[in-house]
């Protein structure tokens, strides 16, 4: 039996888990919709990829599906952050017929095999770069304990600087500052949430979803997303700093592939703007919500 479609699907990113969509839960709910947060497979308490080598981003498209499924849910809005952008543009893409619109926070669509952003750009200490590389992500974080790596992951990409290790020696984490107090909107309960539920997943399926299973081809016929959306983003973000992303933002040239899209900034916002500013998104998603409902 299929529920009515007045429900939202929040999609995670890294180094993040449901409990990063806790703000918007709790106002989306006030609003009279239905919130659903879930771990993707292999972080917090989900399962793991029996074979993980052979685990693909489509697979991700296949929870997100089996969970809406699973809940009787017809037609979703789905809102994602970092990589949980690309789940939910896969979806909107390839089942539009499930999504009322597609909200995303740090990640515009950029459609596969056109040239939006130029990442040979970047230099090749970049951390993506670095956390692609099979097995570097768990030997730097494995000199940690859980708790100081959630802590370093966040302090540094809070910050507005692309993270670039500088030498072939240098792991990401050793540019965290182990003095550096916490922002006041992650506190240090927050922290502790994050690293139990880690301490259980540990982070090997965490960093092959995303870093070592972006798809190539989305499989998409027409790369074009005509759904409502709307594309969140703080100015101290530092994904704004790669080379090209701020220009294909403010030109709105990202338009060309999603045409329907609002595009909103956030001054003081950050890469875990929706943590950060939980007031300013959470109107903001509201506010789509309440506008595209049927």
């Amino acid at each position: 039996m299929w529920l009515s479609p007045k429900a939202v699907l929040f999609l995670h990113g890294f180094p993040e888990i449901w409990y990063s969509w806790r703000h918007q839960m709790v106002a989306a709910a006030a609003a009279g919709y239905r919130a659903i947060a879930f771990d993707f497979r292999g972080y917090d308490l989900s399962q793991h990829p029996p074979e993980l080598e052979k685990a693909y981003f489509f697979d991700l498209v296949a929870d997100v599906i089996g969970v809406m499924d699973s809940l009787g849910i017809s037609k979703a809005f789905l809102v994602g952050k970092d990589f949980g952008a690309s789940p939910a543009f896969l979806v909107v893409g390839l089942h539009p017929e499930r999504v009322s619109g597609v909200i995303t926070l740090g990640i515009p669509f950029m459609p596969p095999g056109v040239s939006v952003i130029p990442f040979h750009l970047l230099p090749k200490g970049f951390y993506l770069f670095r956390w692609q590389e099979a097995g570097r992500a768990e030997a730097d974080f494995g000199r940690f304990d859980v708790k100081t790596v959630i802590r370093n992951i966040y302090m540094l990409f809070c910050g507005s600087e692309l993270q670039v290790a500088s030498t072939d020696d240098l792991e990401i984490l050793d540019l965290a500052d182990p003095s550096a107090p916490l922002p006041p909107w992650f506190t240090e309960e927050d922290l502790n949430v994050y690293s139990s539920l880690y301490e259980n997943s540990g982070f090997r399926t965490a960093v092959h979803f995303p870093y070592r299973s972006l798809p190539q081809d989305y499989g998409l016929k027409d790369p074009k997303i005509t759904s409502p959306g709307m594309l969140l983003m703080g100015e101290k973000d530092y994904v704004m700093k790669i080379p090209g992303m701020e220009e294909y933002i403010r030109s709105e040239r990202v338009k060309d592939f999603m045409p329907n899209l609002e595009i909103i900034f956030l001054e003081e916002g950050n890469h875990f703007v929706q943590e950060q500013l939980p007031e300013e998104v959470n109107q903001q998603l509201i506010t789509f919500l309440n506008k595209y409902s049927t």
